[in-house]
């Protein structure tokens, strides 16, 4: 089976091109200006139980659909309202930021049928208000925006006088159709803090696999093999892989090292991961191919132990590989010196293009690409 995975640097958001971080204790993240920071309202939304609770009934009574459109600088949205068991128009706008203001500008049309212009701007981080006014000019509502976390807002409607006249609380759920998983070294200190909820945030968002990063002691952010998998599988997606390290073993450690993989790979099996992968760091200092062959030696030991288990291994690459040594590429020696039924590849074509090398090149290699 063939997993697509996203390294989701905190940088490179889910969707668009904005810079941003959380934190999801604290929901305490950084979006660089307006047009970022309503690129976050972005997405699949369904209203909540109440507005104290962030559950989510089997058919919500308001689900929302925010479209990014107009270069990543405006949101088409549509909000349903459930009605006699179906769902009914009950809002649709376009929203825009104005660099010209530098203030987020709306224009929509309720299932009344009257039409309506926001105005307004984010105020903080985590707060947005909007003034709405009918196209006669007059005021109708203020609506502001509460984000307690990157996939939970609070929406609340005002009159004039700021009596309060509606409030809901949605929470994202992008679609997971796409069948992308998420390289937890992407949110590596969010899951050093708080690994139960960033899986639930990185569910929201849409991914559907996680791969982790961290495997230290039997124990996986802290749970155990059978804990942690149950965890992403409450939150509605699949553990499937896991990058795991362990250098070559110099002289006399080749048995306590095996030992030690023989140990990771039975708590990945409890786990009931699919693949482990691993990396090399080492390669600076390789200058000859009898090296090369030690690592190939090693990878098919892994290999062979991870076969037994139901497990496949897999070697990631970074750009180190695509050195020559000896006049021999050595990611094109690693494929030529492993056996393709231990030891799967999985590129990185990020750190293939930095390498100097072009992963098309690679498509005619059948075990190249797990």
């Amino acid at each position: 089976m063939k997993y697509s995975f996203v390294l989701l640097c905190l940088n490179i958001p889910l969707l668009f091109n904005s810079i941003w971080c959380f934190s999801p204790i604290l929901a305490q993240y950084y979006l660089s200006d307006q047009s970022s920071r309503l690129r976050q309202y972005s997405g699949t939304w369904n209203s909540s139980i109440h507005p104290n609770t962030d559950s989510i009934s089997v058919k919500p009574s308001i689900r929302m659909f925010n479209n990014v459109s107009g270069d990543s600088k405006s949101l088409f949205v549509v909000v349903e309202q459930l009605k006699d068991s179906l769902y009914q128009n009950l809002l649709v706008e376009m929203i825009s930021y104005d660099k010209n203001s530098d203030t987020i500008i709306a224009l929509g049309q309720r299932s009344d049928g009257s039409c309506f212009i926001g105005k307004g701007k984010y105020t903080s981080e985590t707060d947005w208000v909007m003034s709405d006014k009918d196209l006669l000019g007059n005021d109708v509502m203020n609506v502001s925006f509460k984000f307690n976390s990157y996939t939970d807002v609070l929406v609340q409607g005002f009159n004039n006088e700021q009596k309060r006249l509606w409030q809901t609380r949605y929470i994202k759920q992008n679609p997971k159709d796409k069948k992308i998983g998420v390289q937890l070294v992407s949110v590596h200190d969010e899951m050093l803090l708080d690994a139960e909820n960033t899986l639930l945030q990185l569910s929201r968002m849409g991914y559907s696999y996680v791969e982790t990063f961290v495997y230290k002691e039997g124990m996986f952010y802290g749970m155990s093999p059978n804990h942690f998998k149950e965890k992403v599988e409450s939150v509605g997606m699949k553990f499937v892989g896991s990058m795991t390290f362990k250098d070559l073993p110099t002289d006399g450690g080749w048995k306590s090292t095996m030992d030690w993989w023989l140990k990771c790979i039975q708590d990945h099996k409890e786990a009931g991961v699919k693949y482990i992968s691993t990396s090399n760091n080492q390669l600076k200092q390789v200058s000859t191919q009898a090296e090369l062959q030690l690592f190939c030696d090693y990878y098919n030991a892994i290999g062979d132990m991870c076969k037994k288990n139901g497990i496949q291994f897999v070697f990631h690459n970074h750009s180190d590989e695509f050195r020559y040594v000896q006049g021999v590429c050595i990611y094109n020696y690693f494929l030529e010196h492993t056996n393709p039924e231990l030891v799967a590849f999985q590129p990185d074509l990020y750190w293939m293009h930095i390498g100097g090398a072009n992963p098309v090149n690679y498509f005619h290699v059948p075990w190249a690409f797990f």
